[in-house]
């Protein structure tokens, strides 16, 4: 599979002058000056970020919501809606108590019972939060200002897990909004971060809009991820989808957007060679490619078969089809926890060991009783970072003699249909593509990719007991050594029975025009700190 070639036979400084149907809202200097107009890297079609990882949905998130604690650059647990908190002498009563004068968008104070039952709501669906969900005896509240969580046991990383960033992260709304089931979307968009939602602008597809809070108080300390002060410098932030990667670059080099997400990396150079645009890497740590296969249903719950695909991938061909040729921008990883990290320790298991190939695949196909069941994949058509990787996924399995449909729709369209645990001859899946968050797979409290918990767990629903045993006892090791040791067991494990599938470890850079200032580091863009210069 050769990667796709973009403005054929034409200069992109070319395109950018022949736009005369990009969208342009009619805004006079002023309001120009107070609009942030960015590109993310997919359409949101999923608001809720509970409901769904998606990071789309978690960007958005983090412009309306806050939390009650938040990680700084080390990955330390820091207040943000909290004052602090204090913990009784036998570690089973928290209580954090809230800041003064925190307000939701609809004007209503922030109350603890509003934290509490979003704790509840956010513990269902989080891999962290389900382990703490289950020595929780009561999520509540002791007055307005102090949530209390009540345990069973001891729990130490309490502040770790309501504090971890990037997917389904803890996000605080009001108790009538957090009451709605965890399984189902939110049909209300409220929440008490430096941004509101505008409902009455969202288009799918098109354009979503927020605008500043009056009402936030941010924090007085300087912004460190997602931690610290929140100022918000523009009155509105617009997004605008636009799938098109040569036509997303062409509008940032006219100056009618601010900030592209993603730039694809074919036409990096291009926008490098421009002075008035800036490329810069906002998150060293980078990001993790990912194959998730579905454990409920043929032929992925024959363990042999999904060993088979694993052996058939060959990492450096899914980065190259993505992120290309430069090396510096990507890494073979092998480990279910990211390389550069404590726990991302690699060639644990044989199926990452080399020789992989497809003779070796081949035979383990053979071994496994495959019966040509169907294999789909749901694969987006709008998406450079994920769209190939299904491409590349169909083409292999094709040759290692599987029976395999591409499904191919727009990402809004995959997020919703990785959600059915039906057969796939009733609408389900077998295979997606997708990457997240080096830190939001860093240990196995946060990981989704190593979780066991079968139909209550993550798309793909993977399930082992054994694995969930071994996590419980990583989270109540005594020493760093200990947990490191159970942390290899965990990822070997989950290497062999698969998981999850890695398919190499890359950087992303964005692209801005240079007159933005105040861009703050972390494993997603912000919205906050940056401001006009």
């Amino acid at each position: 599979m050769q990667r796709r070639t973009l403005l054929q036979g034409a200069g992109l400084g070319g395109l950018a002058l022949a736009l005369p149907s990009l969208a342009r809202p009619a805004l006079g200097q002023n309001s120009r000056a107070g609009t942030l107009r960015f590109v993310p890297q997919a359409n949101l079609t999923a608001l809720d970020p509970i409901w769904t990882s998606a990071i789309v949905t978690q960007m958005h998130g983090y412009h309306i919501y806050d939390t009650l604690y938040a990680v700084n650059g080390a990955q330390k647990p820091q207040p943000q809606m909290a004052e602090g908190h204090t913990v009784s002498d036998d570690g089973r009563v928290w209580r954090i108590r809230l800041r003064e004068g925190l307000k939701f968008h609809d004007g209503e104070p922030v109350r603890a019972t509003d934290a509490a039952a979003s704790l509840e709501r956010w513990s269902k669906r989080d891999p962290f939060g389900q382990l703490l969900a289950k020595v929780v005896e009561k999520w509540g509240a002791a007055d307005d200002r102090t949530v209390e969580i009540r345990l069973t046991r001891p729990f130490p990383m309490l502040l770790d897990a309501i504090a971890k960033p990037d997917a389904n992260v803890a996000f605080v709304m009001p108790e009538r909004v957090a009451k709605t089931d965890a399984n189902t979307q939110l049909k209300e968009i409220v929440g008490s971060g430096p941004f509101r939602f505008k409902a009455d602008e969202f288009v799918a597809g098109s354009r979503a809009v927020y605008t500043r809070f009056e009402g936030y108080q941010p924090r007085q300390e300087a912004p460190d991820w997602a931690s610290g002060g929140k100022v918000a410098h523009f009155d509105r932030v617009e997004w605008h989808i636009m799938p098109d990667p040569a036509t997303a670059a062409a509008a940032l080099q006219a100056g009618e957007v601010d900030w592209l997400e993603q730039p694809l990396n074919d036409l990096q150079p291009i926008l490098q060679r421009n002075r008035s645009i800036k490329l810069d890497t906002l998150f060293p740590a980078g990001f993790l490619s990912l194959m998730r296969l579905n454990n409920l249903h043929p032929p992925f719950d024959k363990l042999k078969v999904r060993q088979a695909v694993a052996l058939a991938v060959n990492q450096p061909d899914y980065m190259q089809v993505t992120i290309g040729q430069d090396k510096s921008l990507w890494r073979e990883c092998h480990s279910l926890f990211p390389c550069g990290t404590p726990y991302g320790t690699e060639d644990l298991s044989e199926l990452a060991r080399p020789p992989r190939s497809l003779d070796r695949a081949k035979a383990r196909l053979a071994e496994s009783g495959y019966a040509g069941e169907k294999v789909v994949i749901i694969n987006p058509t709008d998406f450079p970072l994920i769209g190939p990787h299904g491409q590349l996924t169909a083409d292999v399995l094709q040759r290692l003699g599987m029976n395999v449909e591409l499904a191919e729709t727009d990402w809004g369209t995959v997020v919703q249909r990785r959600a059915s645990q039906e057969p796939v001859e009733k609408g389900g899946w077998s295979i997606f593509h997708t990457y997240g968050s080096a830190m939001a797979y860093a240990n196995p409290g946060v990981s989704s990719l190593v979780k066991g918990t079968g139909r209550q767990g993550w798309f793909g629903w993977f399930s082992s007991p054994k694995i969930e045993a071994m996590i419980q006892s990583w989270l109540e090791a005594p020493d760093e050594g200990t947990r490191k040791n159970l942390a290899d067991e965990i990822n070997k494990m989950a290497q062999d029975e698969v998981a999850t599938i890695p398919l190499g470890q890359f950087v992303s850079r964005t692209a801005y025009r240079t007159d933005l200032t105040g861009f703050v580091q972390g494993s997603m863009p912000y919205s906050w700190g940056v401001r006009r210069a």
